[in-house]
Protein backbone atom coordinates (compact mmCIF):
# COMPACT_ATOMS: atom_id res chain seq x y z
CA UNK A 1 0.00 0.00 0.00
CA UNK A 2 3.09 2.66 0.80
CA UNK A 3 3.42 2.10 -3.15
CA UNK A 4 -0.06 3.18 -4.42
CA UNK A 5 -1.08 7.15 -4.72
CA UNK A 6 -2.73 9.15 -1.91
CA UNK A 7 -6.64 9.44 -2.43
CA UNK A 8 -7.09 6.99 -5.43
CA UNK A 9 -9.03 4.21 -3.97
CA UNK A 10 -13.01 4.66 -3.65
CA UNK A 11 -13.33 1.67 -1.31
CA UNK A 12 -11.74 -0.81 0.58
CA UNK A 13 -12.74 -4.16 2.35
CA UNK A 14 -10.66 -5.59 4.61
CA UNK A 15 -11.00 -8.93 6.30
CA UNK A 16 -8.06 -9.25 8.31
CA UNK A 17 -6.55 -11.81 10.67
CA UNK A 18 -8.27 -11.62 13.86
CA UNK A 19 -6.22 -12.82 16.39
CA UNK A 20 -7.24 -15.91 17.36
CA UNK A 21 -3.56 -17.08 17.79
CA UNK A 22 -4.06 -20.19 15.56
CA UNK A 23 -2.81 -21.08 12.02
CA UNK A 24 -5.69 -21.03 8.91
CA UNK A 25 -5.27 -23.92 6.44
CA UNK A 26 -6.75 -24.90 3.40
CA UNK A 27 -7.82 -28.58 3.20
CA UNK A 28 -5.62 -30.84 0.73
CA UNK A 29 -8.07 -31.15 -1.99
CA UNK A 30 -9.33 -28.04 -1.90
CA UNK A 31 -9.04 -25.29 -4.99
CA UNK A 32 -7.81 -23.43 -1.97
CA UNK A 33 -4.91 -25.89 -1.50
CA UNK A 34 -1.84 -24.35 -0.51
CA UNK A 35 -3.46 -21.30 0.87
CA UNK A 36 -2.54 -20.89 4.84
CA UNK A 37 -1.71 -18.11 7.09
CA UNK A 38 -0.83 -17.60 10.92
CA UNK A 39 -2.73 -15.45 12.93
CA UNK A 40 -0.61 -15.46 15.66
CA UNK A 41 1.29 -12.26 16.71
CA UNK A 42 3.86 -11.96 19.06
CA UNK A 43 5.92 -8.53 20.62
CA UNK A 44 9.09 -9.09 18.89
CA UNK A 45 7.23 -9.76 15.30
CA UNK A 46 6.49 -5.57 15.39
CA UNK A 47 9.08 -4.07 13.15
CA UNK A 48 10.57 -0.75 15.21
CA UNK A 49 9.90 1.32 12.11
CA UNK A 50 5.97 0.50 12.79
CA UNK A 51 6.21 2.38 16.02
CA UNK A 52 8.27 5.24 15.21
CA UNK A 53 6.14 6.05 12.47
CA UNK A 54 3.08 5.94 14.53
CA UNK A 55 4.73 7.71 17.14
CA UNK A 56 4.91 10.85 14.45
CA UNK A 57 2.24 10.81 12.62
CA UNK A 58 -0.65 9.74 14.93
CA UNK A 59 0.29 10.85 18.42
CA UNK A 60 -2.99 10.32 19.80
CA UNK A 61 -2.50 6.31 18.59
CA UNK A 62 0.67 6.36 20.00
CA UNK A 63 -0.28 6.84 23.34
CA UNK A 64 -3.50 4.43 22.87
CA UNK A 65 -1.46 1.09 21.99
CA UNK A 66 0.93 2.11 24.86
CA UNK A 67 -1.51 1.92 26.73
CA UNK A 68 -3.15 -1.72 25.27
CA UNK A 69 0.03 -3.38 26.42
CA UNK A 70 -1.04 -4.11 29.83
CA UNK A 71 -4.60 -4.88 29.48
CA UNK A 72 -5.69 -8.18 27.86
CA UNK A 73 -3.80 -10.77 26.00
CA UNK A 74 0.11 -9.76 25.63
CA UNK A 75 -0.12 -10.35 22.08
CA UNK A 76 -2.84 -7.60 21.27
CA UNK A 77 -0.93 -5.00 21.64
CA UNK A 78 1.70 -7.14 18.53
CA UNK A 79 -1.60 -7.36 16.45
CA UNK A 80 -3.18 -3.89 17.07
CA UNK A 81 0.35 -2.66 15.80
CA UNK A 82 0.50 -4.57 12.88
CA UNK A 83 -3.17 -3.82 12.07
CA UNK A 84 -2.51 0.26 12.56
CA UNK A 85 0.06 0.82 10.17
CA UNK A 86 -1.85 -0.52 7.11
CA UNK A 87 -5.39 1.27 8.17
CA UNK A 88 -2.59 4.22 7.69
CA UNK A 89 -2.15 3.74 4.78
CA UNK A 90 -5.33 2.51 3.74
CA UNK A 91 -6.50 6.11 5.28
CA UNK A 92 -3.94 8.02 3.19
CA UNK A 93 -5.18 6.04 -0.03
CA UNK A 94 -8.79 6.52 0.32
CA UNK A 95 -10.21 9.31 -1.69
CA UNK A 96 -12.41 11.84 0.56
CA UNK A 97 -15.82 10.14 -0.92
CA UNK A 98 -14.46 6.80 0.28
CA UNK A 99 -15.44 4.34 2.30
CA UNK A 100 -13.70 1.22 4.76
CA UNK A 101 -15.07 -1.73 5.92
CA UNK A 102 -12.87 -3.96 8.30
CA UNK A 103 -14.70 -7.19 8.76
CA UNK A 104 -13.72 -8.95 11.94
CA UNK A 105 -15.64 -10.47 15.01
CA UNK A 106 -15.81 -9.77 19.14
CA UNK A 107 -12.58 -10.86 19.80
CA UNK A 108 -10.60 -7.77 18.66
CA UNK A 109 -13.79 -5.58 17.45
CA UNK A 110 -14.00 -3.45 20.46
CA UNK A 111 -10.20 -2.69 20.12
CA UNK A 112 -10.27 -1.87 15.91
CA UNK A 113 -12.82 0.18 16.66
CA UNK A 114 -11.00 2.63 18.69
CA UNK A 115 -8.14 1.73 16.19
CA UNK A 116 -10.24 3.26 13.45
CA UNK A 117 -11.40 6.16 15.77
CA UNK A 118 -7.89 7.24 15.79
CA UNK A 119 -7.04 7.21 12.33
CA UNK A 120 -10.08 8.16 10.61
CA UNK A 121 -12.06 10.28 13.61
CA UNK A 122 -15.01 8.82 15.51
CA UNK A 123 -17.09 11.48 13.57
CA UNK A 124 -16.35 9.64 10.31
CA UNK A 125 -17.94 6.28 12.11
CA UNK A 126 -21.25 5.31 9.90
CA UNK A 127 -21.88 2.02 11.10
CA UNK A 128 -21.37 -1.08 13.29
CA UNK A 129 -22.89 -3.88 10.77
CA UNK A 130 -23.83 -7.34 12.61
CA UNK A 131 -23.67 -10.11 10.04
CA UNK A 132 -24.94 -13.68 11.65
CA UNK A 133 -23.15 -16.43 9.51
CA UNK A 134 -25.28 -19.33 10.78
CA UNK A 135 -28.14 -19.81 13.17
CA UNK A 136 -26.74 -22.36 15.73
CA UNK A 137 -28.41 -25.46 16.94
CA UNK A 138 -29.57 -25.31 20.07
CA UNK A 139 -26.95 -28.08 21.33
CA UNK A 140 -24.54 -25.17 21.16
CA UNK A 141 -26.47 -23.17 24.10
CA UNK A 142 -25.39 -25.41 26.87
CA UNK A 143 -23.07 -22.91 28.34
CA UNK A 144 -24.11 -19.50 26.66
CA UNK A 145 -25.10 -17.61 23.38
CA UNK A 146 -24.48 -18.97 20.12
CA UNK A 147 -21.55 -17.24 18.76
CA UNK A 148 -22.36 -16.98 15.23
CA UNK A 149 -22.01 -13.71 14.08
CA UNK A 150 -19.32 -11.52 12.53
CA UNK A 151 -18.78 -7.83 12.82
CA UNK A 152 -18.12 -4.75 10.20
CA UNK A 153 -17.24 -1.65 10.65
CA UNK A 154 -18.02 0.64 8.73
CA UNK A 155 -15.96 4.38 8.37
CA UNK A 156 -15.70 7.08 5.97
CA UNK A 157 -13.01 8.96 4.84
CA UNK A 158 -15.04 12.14 5.27
CA UNK A 159 -19.08 13.39 5.42
CA UNK A 160 -18.74 13.69 1.43
CA UNK A 161 -19.36 9.97 1.10
CA UNK A 162 -20.87 7.84 -1.34
CA UNK A 163 -23.63 5.70 -0.06
CA UNK A 164 -26.81 3.99 -2.36
CA UNK A 165 -29.95 3.17 -0.28
CA UNK A 166 -31.23 0.58 -3.01
CA UNK A 167 -28.20 -1.43 -2.28
CA UNK A 168 -29.36 -2.40 0.98
CA UNK A 169 -32.67 -2.40 0.21
CA UNK A 170 -34.54 -5.79 -0.05
CA UNK A 171 -37.54 -6.50 -2.71
CA UNK A 172 -40.34 -7.58 -1.39
CA UNK A 173 -41.53 -11.16 -2.26
CA UNK A 174 -45.16 -11.07 -3.06
CA UNK A 175 -45.81 -14.73 -2.95
CA UNK A 176 -44.30 -15.23 0.25
CA UNK A 177 -44.91 -11.83 2.72
CA UNK A 178 -43.60 -11.91 6.17
CA UNK A 179 -46.73 -11.28 8.89
CA UNK A 180 -44.95 -7.94 9.81
CA UNK A 181 -45.64 -6.79 6.23
CA UNK A 182 -49.14 -8.21 5.56
CA UNK A 183 -50.22 -6.50 8.86
CA UNK A 184 -48.52 -3.26 8.05
CA UNK A 185 -50.14 -3.76 4.15
CA UNK A 186 -53.42 -5.06 5.48
CA UNK A 187 -55.84 -3.93 3.09
CA UNK A 188 -56.70 -4.86 -0.53
CA UNK A 189 -58.68 -3.02 -3.36
CA UNK A 190 -60.88 -4.42 -6.31
CA UNK A 191 -57.98 -5.22 -7.91
CA UNK A 192 -56.35 -6.98 -4.81
CA UNK A 193 -53.46 -4.97 -4.45
CA UNK A 194 -52.39 -4.68 -0.88
CA UNK A 195 -52.26 -1.01 0.14
CA UNK A 196 -51.95 0.49 4.31
CA UNK A 197 -53.26 3.89 5.20
CA UNK A 198 -50.69 6.64 6.34
CA UNK A 199 -51.20 10.14 7.58
CA UNK A 200 -50.85 12.91 5.69
CA UNK A 201 -51.55 15.42 8.42
CA UNK A 202 -48.25 18.21 9.26
CA UNK A 203 -46.71 17.10 12.75
CA UNK A 204 -47.30 20.80 13.99
CA UNK A 205 -51.12 22.04 13.17
CA UNK A 206 -50.86 26.18 12.84
CA UNK A 207 -54.09 28.35 12.00
CA UNK A 208 -51.71 30.46 10.29
CA UNK A 209 -50.20 28.17 7.86
CA UNK A 210 -50.48 28.11 3.79
CA UNK A 211 -50.97 24.16 4.44
CA UNK A 212 -53.79 25.01 6.85
CA UNK A 213 -57.54 24.02 4.72
CA UNK A 214 -60.56 22.26 4.38
CA UNK A 215 -60.10 18.83 2.65
CA UNK A 216 -63.43 16.23 2.68
CA UNK A 217 -64.86 18.58 5.54
CA UNK A 218 -62.03 18.26 7.81
CA UNK A 219 -59.57 21.24 8.05
CA UNK A 220 -56.04 20.32 9.54
CA UNK A 221 -52.72 21.32 8.27
CA UNK A 222 -51.56 19.46 5.55
CA UNK A 223 -47.93 17.86 4.75
CA UNK A 224 -48.89 19.19 0.98
CA UNK A 225 -49.79 21.73 -1.20
CA UNK A 226 -53.40 22.35 -2.17
CA UNK A 227 -52.53 21.77 -5.54
CA UNK A 228 -51.07 18.13 -5.12
CA UNK A 229 -53.61 17.09 -2.37
CA UNK A 230 -56.68 18.25 -5.46
CA UNK A 231 -54.05 15.73 -7.86
CA UNK A 232 -53.90 13.15 -5.16
CA UNK A 233 -57.89 12.89 -4.77
CA UNK A 234 -58.02 12.61 -8.14
CA UNK A 235 -55.91 9.80 -8.69
CA UNK A 236 -57.63 8.45 -5.97
CA UNK A 237 -54.32 8.39 -3.38
CA UNK A 238 -56.55 10.03 -0.68
CA UNK A 239 -59.64 8.55 1.24
CA UNK A 240 -62.06 9.02 3.66
CA UNK A 241 -62.80 5.84 5.29
CA UNK A 242 -65.94 7.51 7.03
CA UNK A 243 -67.52 10.82 7.32
CA UNK A 244 -66.06 12.79 9.66
CA UNK A 245 -62.79 10.73 9.36
CA UNK A 246 -59.47 12.81 8.78
CA UNK A 247 -58.47 11.73 5.31
CA UNK A 248 -55.53 9.65 4.65
CA UNK A 249 -53.25 8.31 1.49
CA UNK A 250 -53.26 5.07 0.33
CA UNK A 251 -49.70 3.36 -0.12
CA UNK A 252 -49.46 0.47 -2.38
CA UNK A 253 -47.02 -2.46 -1.29
CA UNK A 254 -46.12 -3.05 -5.03
CA UNK A 255 -45.03 0.54 -5.65
CA UNK A 256 -42.76 0.13 -2.81
CA UNK A 257 -38.75 -0.07 -3.62
CA UNK A 258 -38.52 -2.74 -0.68
CA UNK A 259 -37.52 -3.46 2.57
CA UNK A 260 -34.61 -1.21 4.04
CA UNK A 261 -32.19 -3.62 5.74
CA UNK A 262 -30.50 -1.95 9.48
CA UNK A 263 -27.24 -3.02 10.83
CA UNK A 264 -28.24 -6.45 11.34
CA UNK A 265 -27.73 -8.20 8.00
CA UNK A 266 -29.38 -12.31 8.71
CA UNK A 267 -30.44 -12.33 5.00
CA UNK A 268 -26.68 -13.61 3.71
CA UNK A 269 -25.47 -16.93 4.85
CA UNK A 270 -22.21 -18.75 5.16
CA UNK A 271 -21.17 -20.31 2.70
CA UNK A 272 -22.15 -23.99 2.74
CA UNK A 273 -19.85 -27.33 1.76
CA UNK A 274 -22.36 -27.53 -1.08
CA UNK A 275 -21.92 -24.00 -2.63
CA UNK A 276 -20.51 -23.69 -6.02
CA UNK A 277 -18.18 -20.58 -4.81
CA UNK A 278 -16.63 -22.58 -2.25
CA UNK A 279 -13.06 -22.87 -2.42
CA UNK A 280 -11.72 -24.12 0.84
CA UNK A 281 -10.30 -21.53 1.88
CA UNK A 282 -10.91 -21.29 5.83
CA UNK A 283 -12.06 -17.67 6.24
CA UNK A 284 -14.00 -17.70 3.19
CA UNK A 285 -16.83 -14.97 3.07
CA UNK A 286 -19.78 -15.16 0.62
CA UNK A 287 -20.38 -13.50 -2.89
CA UNK A 288 -23.64 -11.50 -1.70
CA UNK A 289 -22.03 -9.74 1.35
CA UNK A 290 -19.12 -8.55 -0.61
CA UNK A 291 -21.45 -7.26 -3.51
CA UNK A 292 -23.96 -5.57 -1.30
CA UNK A 293 -20.97 -3.58 0.23
CA UNK A 294 -19.89 -3.03 -3.42
CA UNK A 295 -22.73 -1.78 -4.78
CA UNK A 296 -23.75 0.58 -1.69
CA UNK A 297 -20.51 2.27 -1.55
CA UNK A 298 -18.70 2.50 -4.96
CA UNK A 299 -20.36 3.10 -8.72
CA UNK A 300 -19.72 1.10 -11.46
CA UNK A 301 -15.79 1.55 -12.68
CA UNK A 302 -14.39 2.78 -9.57
CA UNK A 303 -11.55 1.37 -7.68
CA UNK A 304 -11.75 -1.34 -5.47
CA UNK A 305 -9.00 -2.55 -2.75
CA UNK A 306 -9.01 -5.55 -0.24
CA UNK A 307 -5.18 -5.63 1.36
CA UNK A 308 -6.39 -9.08 2.61
CA UNK A 309 -7.89 -10.37 0.05
CA UNK A 310 -7.71 -14.42 0.45
CA UNK A 311 -9.56 -16.37 -1.74
CA UNK A 312 -10.44 -13.04 -3.93
CA UNK A 313 -14.07 -13.16 -3.41
CA UNK A 314 -13.70 -8.83 -3.12
CA UNK A 315 -12.07 -9.27 -6.37
CA UNK A 316 -14.60 -11.43 -7.87
CA UNK A 317 -17.21 -9.38 -6.59
CA UNK A 318 -15.98 -6.24 -8.12
CA UNK A 319 -15.29 -8.04 -11.49
CA UNK A 320 -19.23 -8.94 -11.18
CA UNK A 321 -19.87 -5.84 -10.60
CA UNK A 322 -17.78 -3.62 -13.47
CA UNK A 323 -15.47 -2.33 -11.04
CA UNK A 324 -12.03 -2.09 -11.14
CA UNK A 325 -9.92 -3.82 -7.88
CA UNK A 326 -6.71 -4.35 -6.41
CA UNK A 327 -6.36 -7.92 -4.52
CA UNK A 328 -3.29 -7.57 -1.98
CA UNK A 329 -2.15 -11.03 -0.09
CA UNK A 330 1.08 -12.40 1.02
CA UNK A 331 0.31 -16.11 -0.78
CA UNK A 332 0.15 -16.54 -4.62
CA UNK A 333 -2.76 -18.65 -4.22
CA UNK A 334 -4.75 -15.63 -4.73
CA UNK A 335 -3.92 -14.95 -7.95
CA UNK A 336 -4.42 -18.64 -9.06
CA UNK A 337 -8.07 -18.36 -7.17
CA UNK A 338 -9.28 -14.97 -8.83
CA UNK A 339 -8.71 -16.27 -12.19
CA UNK A 340 -10.14 -19.81 -11.59
CA UNK A 341 -13.05 -18.38 -9.85
CA UNK A 342 -13.36 -15.86 -12.95
CA UNK A 343 -12.94 -18.42 -15.77
CA UNK A 344 -14.99 -21.10 -14.15
CA UNK A 345 -17.99 -18.70 -14.49
CA UNK A 346 -17.00 -17.03 -17.52
CA UNK A 347 -19.56 -18.88 -20.51
CA UNK A 348 -18.50 -17.02 -23.57
CA UNK A 349 -14.67 -18.42 -24.42
CA UNK A 350 -13.68 -14.88 -25.16
CA UNK A 351 -14.08 -14.01 -21.67
CA UNK A 352 -11.09 -16.92 -20.44
CA UNK A 353 -9.20 -14.59 -22.73
CA UNK A 354 -10.28 -11.24 -21.63
CA UNK A 355 -9.28 -12.56 -18.08
CA UNK A 356 -6.10 -13.79 -18.78
CA UNK A 357 -4.93 -10.47 -20.33
CA UNK A 358 -6.15 -8.18 -17.54
CA UNK A 359 -5.67 -10.03 -14.30
CA UNK A 360 -1.66 -9.33 -13.70
CA UNK A 361 -0.09 -10.77 -11.01
CA UNK A 362 2.82 -7.86 -9.16
CA UNK A 363 5.61 -9.81 -6.72
CA UNK A 364 6.81 -6.27 -6.23
CA UNK A 365 5.04 -3.33 -4.38
CA UNK A 366 3.67 -0.71 -7.37
CA UNK A 367 5.57 2.82 -6.98
CA UNK A 368 3.95 6.11 -6.81
CA UNK A 369 3.30 8.39 -9.28
CA UNK A 370 2.34 11.43 -7.43
CA UNK A 371 5.64 12.68 -6.18
CA UNK A 372 8.46 13.56 -8.18
CA UNK A 373 11.29 11.27 -8.49
CA UNK A 374 13.83 12.97 -5.89
CA UNK A 375 10.57 12.98 -3.25
CA UNK A 376 11.35 12.84 0.08
CA UNK A 377 8.65 12.78 2.61
CA UNK A 378 8.63 16.48 5.00
CA UNK A 379 7.68 16.36 8.44
CA UNK A 380 8.00 19.29 11.37
CA UNK A 381 11.06 18.98 14.14
CA UNK A 382 9.66 20.71 16.65
CA UNK A 383 10.85 22.06 20.20
CA UNK A 384 8.58 22.00 23.41
CA UNK A 385 8.65 23.57 26.28
CA UNK A 386 7.31 23.62 29.87
CA UNK A 387 7.49 25.64 32.84
CA UNK A 388 8.49 23.15 35.23
CA UNK A 389 11.94 22.30 32.91
CA UNK A 390 13.85 25.72 33.13
CA UNK A 391 16.60 25.08 30.58
CA UNK A 392 15.23 21.92 29.10
CA UNK A 393 12.95 21.06 25.65
CA UNK A 394 11.79 18.64 24.08
CA UNK A 395 12.81 17.93 20.62
CA UNK A 396 11.14 15.47 18.75
CA UNK A 397 9.18 14.66 14.85
CA UNK A 398 5.80 15.12 13.79
CA UNK A 399 3.70 15.44 10.91
CA UNK A 400 1.17 17.52 12.46
CA UNK A 401 2.98 19.42 15.33
CA UNK A 402 -0.51 20.45 16.88
CA UNK A 403 -1.98 16.91 17.29
CA UNK A 404 1.72 16.39 19.30
CA UNK A 405 1.13 19.25 21.05
CA UNK A 406 -2.26 18.04 22.13
CA UNK A 407 -1.40 15.05 23.44
CA UNK A 408 1.56 16.07 25.52
CA UNK A 409 -1.46 18.82 26.78
CA UNK A 410 -3.50 15.95 27.68
CA UNK A 411 -0.92 14.57 30.81
CA UNK A 412 -1.24 18.37 32.08
CA UNK A 413 -4.58 19.99 33.68
CA UNK A 414 -3.21 22.61 33.61
CA UNK A 415 -2.10 22.72 29.64
CA UNK A 416 1.10 24.37 30.08
CA UNK A 417 3.06 22.84 27.46
CA UNK A 418 3.98 25.24 24.73
CA UNK A 419 5.79 24.57 21.13
CA UNK A 420 8.45 27.20 20.87
CA UNK A 421 9.61 26.33 17.44
CA UNK A 422 8.73 24.11 14.35
CA UNK A 423 10.58 23.42 10.89
CA UNK A 424 9.29 21.67 7.88
CA UNK A 425 11.90 19.33 6.71
CA UNK A 426 12.30 16.77 4.49
CA UNK A 427 15.78 15.99 6.76
CA UNK A 428 13.52 15.39 10.12
CA UNK A 429 15.19 12.47 11.14
CA UNK A 430 18.51 13.17 11.00
CA UNK A 431 17.67 16.95 12.27
CA UNK A 432 16.43 15.50 15.20
CA UNK A 433 19.50 12.82 15.67
CA UNK A 434 21.80 15.76 15.37
CA UNK A 435 20.24 18.06 17.83
CA UNK A 436 20.50 15.50 20.94
CA UNK A 437 23.84 14.56 19.64
CA UNK A 438 24.98 18.53 20.06
CA UNK A 439 23.15 19.11 23.44
CA UNK A 440 23.16 17.29 26.91
CA UNK A 441 19.67 15.19 26.58
CA UNK A 442 18.02 12.87 29.14
CA UNK A 443 14.67 11.16 28.54
CA UNK A 444 14.35 13.11 24.44
CA UNK A 445 14.41 16.52 26.60
CA UNK A 446 17.62 18.54 25.92
CA UNK A 447 19.62 21.20 27.98
CA UNK A 448 20.79 24.14 26.46
CA UNK A 449 20.16 27.66 25.21
CA UNK A 450 16.31 28.13 23.45
CA UNK A 451 17.85 30.25 20.96
CA UNK A 452 20.76 27.93 19.94
CA UNK A 453 18.56 25.21 19.56
CA UNK A 454 16.38 26.55 17.37
CA UNK A 455 18.94 27.79 15.30
CA UNK A 456 21.22 25.05 15.15
CA UNK A 457 18.01 22.92 13.81
CA UNK A 458 17.95 25.77 10.87
CA UNK A 459 21.06 25.25 10.25
CA UNK A 460 21.64 21.34 10.06
CA UNK A 461 19.63 21.55 6.52
CA UNK A 462 21.58 24.17 5.34
CA UNK A 463 24.63 22.79 6.14
CA UNK A 464 23.60 19.45 4.49
CA UNK A 465 22.30 21.99 1.33
CA UNK A 466 25.93 23.59 1.22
Amino acid sequence: MQGINSNCIDLIYLDPPFNKNKKFTAPIGSSAEGAEFSDIFREEDVKAEWLVAIREDQPELYHYLTGIKGVGNPYNFAYLAYMAIRLIECHRILKDTGSIYLHCDPTMSHYLKVLLDCILGEDNFRNEIVWQRTITRKGNLTRGLAKDSDVVLRYSKSDDFLWKTEAVTIPYDFSNLDTKTKNKYCHTDFAGRRYQLTSITAPTQSKESKLTYEVMGITRTWRWSKKRMEREIANGRVVQTKTGNVPRQIRYLDEQKGKTLNNVWIDIPAINSQAKERTGYPTQKPLALLERIIQASSNTGDMILDPFCGCATTCVAAEHLQRQWIGVDISITAYDLVNKRLTREAADPNDLLKYQNTIHLKTDPPKRTDQGVDYRERKFVYVISHPEYPGEYKVGIAKNWKSRLNAYQTSDPDRRYKVEFTHLTPLFRETEKYIHSLFPNKHEWVQGDLQQITDSIKGYENDQKA
